[in-house]
């Protein structure tokens, strides 16, 4: 739907109604989560690889279970799903986890997980943060192609409220390659550009304090995944 030469913002056609309705039907699994691509023939390794990849950022950052790195205290997924994050990367690290996830089914397993404490069943764009409790880091990722620009500023507003002053976000996102940001009709998000994040981090008053791509992920001739960046920010002074 979109395209270079239209002028309607991409985000301007995401519907959270329908947004839902397609994770409504998508299984609890992980092939599910992650749109069947582990089940297809050499992809397999692109769950452990992104977990690697994403402990390896936190470890640059200084955060991790090994080699002088430091766990922290309280740490928030947004976007969780199945808990495939929460269970693989922040809870090794992290003393107590909660989990902004809308769609129940997925979080059941996790509401007696230990290390989990709050399960938040809304939308990003619906989550009010507890205000007694306060995060050392905030990890988001797939998932918020499913809010418009302005809800995205708005929801790393809310986290700035409740991250520690030596608190990180981290978000973790495809990136464009078509040279804009692009619809996606069947589960209604959109996959933004590098340049565009840029912009959401400024208007939300976040500096960029590291980035990179992950690396490591399969391709073969008939498929190759779209980029994946992690972005660590932090409220500007």
């Amino acid at each position: 739907m979109s395209n270079p030469d239209d002028s309607t913002p991409a985000d301007s056609f995401i519907s959270k109604e329908d947004g839902l309705k397609y994770w409504e039907g998508i299984s609890a699994d992980v092939n599910g989560m992650l749109g069947g691509i582990p089940a297809v023939q050499g992809f397999h390794g692109i769950l452990r690889t992104d977990l690697q990849g994403s402990r390896t950022f936190l470890a640059k950052l200084g955060i991790g279970s090994k080699n002088g790195r430091h766990k922290v205290i309280n740490a928030l997924e947004g976007g969780a799903g199945i808990g495939r994050v929460t269970e693989g990367l922040l809870l090794p690290i992290a003393e107590q986890v909660d989990v902004v996830e809308p769609v129940a089914k997925f979080t059941a397993a996790l509401q007696t997980k230990p290390g989990v404490r709050t399960v938040f069943n809304v939308g990003l764009q619906d989550w009010r943060p507890t205000e007694d409790v306060r995060y050392d880091l905030i990890w988001v990722q797939w998932c918020v192609g499913h809010l418009t620009d302005i809800q995205l500023v708005e929801f790393l507003g809310r986290c700035q409220e409740v991250l520690n002053p030596d608190g990180i976000i981290v978000l973790k996102e495809n990136q464009s390659t078509k040279g804009y940001d692009d619809f996606d009709e069947e589960d209604s998000s959109v996959t933004r550009e590098d340049t565009k994040f840029r912009s959401i981090f400024e208007q939300a008053n976040l500096k960029l304090v590291a980035t990179e791509l992950q690396r490591g992920f399969p391709e073969t001739g008939a498929m190759r995944l779209l980029p994946v960046r992690m972005y660590a920010l932090k409220p500007m002074a």
